[in-house]
């Protein structure tokens, strides 16, 4: 039995870790969306969650209506100085409108189930979460796919 150590395996010794993504649609309410956010770095510290919970935040303008103008684009110019630090900050700055969905991806290992499932009913649990209808995305449901390609795509 030994005689075998030193050769290459063919097998991989990692085994796939499938996902679950909780999604969270905010709407225009920026404060709850940054309750959420923050307990969830909370937590990440707290339990050393580091790459098992992972969460992205994506803005989706809202269409302005017939009557309204669109609003300017930022200019191109490059400020100098605390003007600089001001524009970006204008630019950056989301804006009100936006609606704000919040992704966050669970990934633990076969032999952490109970723990995956114990967050996967805490989260939505919670009280910045709650109001934000919750939904549990898990591989082989017909969005999921979807999910995984809108999660990998935010930055």
């Amino acid at each position: 039995m030994l005689q075998f150590l030193d050769l290459a395996s063919s097998e991989s010794q990692t085994e796939f870790m499938a996902h679950i993504y909780l999604t969270f649609d905010f709407a225009k309410d920026e404060d709850r969306a940054q309750q959420a956010r923050h307990k969830l770095e909370g937590w990440k510290q707290a339990f050393r969650l580091d790459k098992k919970l992972l969460y992205k935040v994506e803005r989706v303008a809202a269409a302005p209506s017939d009557g309204e103008a669109k609003p300017p684009k930022a200019e191109k110019s490059k400020p100098k100085g605390k003007a600089k630090a001001a524009a970006t900050a204008a630019v950056e700055a989301p804006s009100s409108n936006d609606d704000i969905k919040l992704l966050v991806r669970l990934a633990f290992s076969g032999h952490e189930k109970l723990s995956e499932q114990r967050w996967v009913q805490r989260i939505p649990s919670e009280e910045p979460f709650q109001g934000a209808s919750p939904a549990v995305v898990k591989p082989g449901d017909a969005s999921f796919e979807s999910t995984e390609k809108q999660f990998e795509e935010l930055a």
